[in-house]
């Protein structure tokens, strides 16, 4: 029912910035929470940050926090992930997620997944 696809991934130098962007499609996402986790080669899937259905609660990994901003357009039905002074670490392929409830996005155990967008940070 529902369905994920990320896009503004691409190859930037450190210090750069970038806004990843997660389309969702179907009513059913009327208060979903919203999710972003990274995976790098040979590591296991990482939490990145969630928010809740109205925007007012968010939370972020301590890896990213200060730098990275979750934000959403619930009449787009798309959120956004604005990422500044990237590093190296940063590089990973960053998924979406989805849930109606909160505690399941944050764990990552939600059901519903995009497919990724690539985010390379050169030295």
């Amino acid at each position: 029912q529902v369905q994920l696809v990320e896009s503004g991934g691409g190859l930037v130098q450190t210090g750069g910035s970038l806004r990843l962007s997660c389309a969702a499609s179907g009513r059913t996402l009327r208060g979903f929470a919203m999710g972003w986790f990274r995976q790098a080669p040979g590591k296991e899937r990482e939490f990145v940050a969630v928010i809740s259905w109205s925007g007012g609660s968010t939370y972020y990994a301590d890896s990213v926090k200060g730098r990275f901003t979750f934000s959403r357009d619930n009449a787009k039905s798309t959120v956004y992930l604005q990422m500044n002074s990237l590093k190296p670490d940063d590089t990973a392929v960053y998924y979406c997620a989805a849930d109606g409830v909160f505690g399941r996005v944050l764990a990552g155990t939600t059901n519903y997944w995009g497919q990724g967008t690539q985010v390379t940070v050169s030295s």
